[in-house]
């Protein structure tokens, strides 16, 4: 024991277990408590006039985020035209 803790001190690692790959998949990500949707890094070359024009719309929210957001749009009238095709 030292001064400042009334723990013993171990030489013995961390008894906590590793966290693994597969672990992070399962985390959900948060920021101030509200799960955060993950976002992936990458290179797209883009057209001139769809950058000017997505950055012309954007705003105070970045051109990115506006892309991002039109894209997922994208995604889910995708995903229910396939849903009500498979129904059909």
């Amino acid at each position: 024991m030292n001064k400042l803790s009334s723990s013993p001190i171990s030489d013995e690692r961390d008894e906590y277990p590793k966290v693994t790959q597969t672990d992070l998949d399962r985390a959900t990500f948060r920021v101030r408590l509200k799960p955060a949707p993950r976002q992936q890094r990458i290179t797209l070359s883009l057209d001139t006039s769809l950058i000017d024009y997505f950055k012309s719309k954007a705003g105070e929210h970045g051109y990115q985020a506006l892309i991002s957001e039109i894209l997922r749009q994208a995604k889910e009238r995708d995903l229910k035209e396939a849903v009500t095709m498979s129904r059909s």
